[in-house]
């Protein structure tokens, strides 16, 4: 198995079923929560630069000879999307100084639900990106889910705080 594919398939969480995307996901929330409490918002924002642009190299690599394919157990696509939805939370913990082995779940919760919806429904810019039908289509569709998902959680938690308070 080459390099590109184990990254690609995130080290086998896109070979499980059903709906691969959803295990991508789940498996990117539990490494990205631990990279939160590892180095806080700082190592998580760093991890997702790195991953995306590996993400892209794999993308490449895989679908070369395959163009315009994207198969379901392709899922560092997931991993790139899912960090960067997780980005607003982490950042919004580190800069209000909540320990990074504090977990406060609805903003990691509402991420990975608000991430999902974007990936499936694929609104807007992440329909555009999809419809690219190349491997950098792949990656930009979930980039673009993210940003949404990301700025989506800080309007639930505002929504949220002024409920509460």
């Amino acid at each position: 198995m080459t390099l590109s594919r184990v990254v690609s398939i995130f080290f086998g969480a896109g070979l499980l079923r059903p709906a691969p995307g959803t295990w991508g996901s789940a498996a990117a929330l539990g490494v990205g929560l631990i990279l939160h409490r590892i180095g806080h918002f700082p190592l998580l924002a760093i991890a997702t630069v790195v991953v995306t642009f590996v993400g892209f190299w794999a993308c490449r690599a895989e679908l070369a000879e395959r163009p315009g394919e994207d198969p379901s157990e392709i899922v560092i696509d997931e991993v790139a999307g899912m960090w960067i939805a997780l980005l607003f939370p982490s950042f919004g913990f580190w800069y209000i100084g909540l320990a990074s082995d504090s977990f406060p779940y609805p903003g990691w919760l509402a991420a990975f639900l608000l991430f999902r919806l974007f990936d499936v429904w694929k609104p807007w810019l992440v329909g555009r990106a999809d419809a690219r039908g190349d491997a950098d289509g792949v990656m930009i569709d979930d980039l673009w889910a993210g940003l949404f998902a990301g700025i989506g959680t800080v309007g639930v938690a505002i929504l949220a705080h002024l409920v509460l308070i």
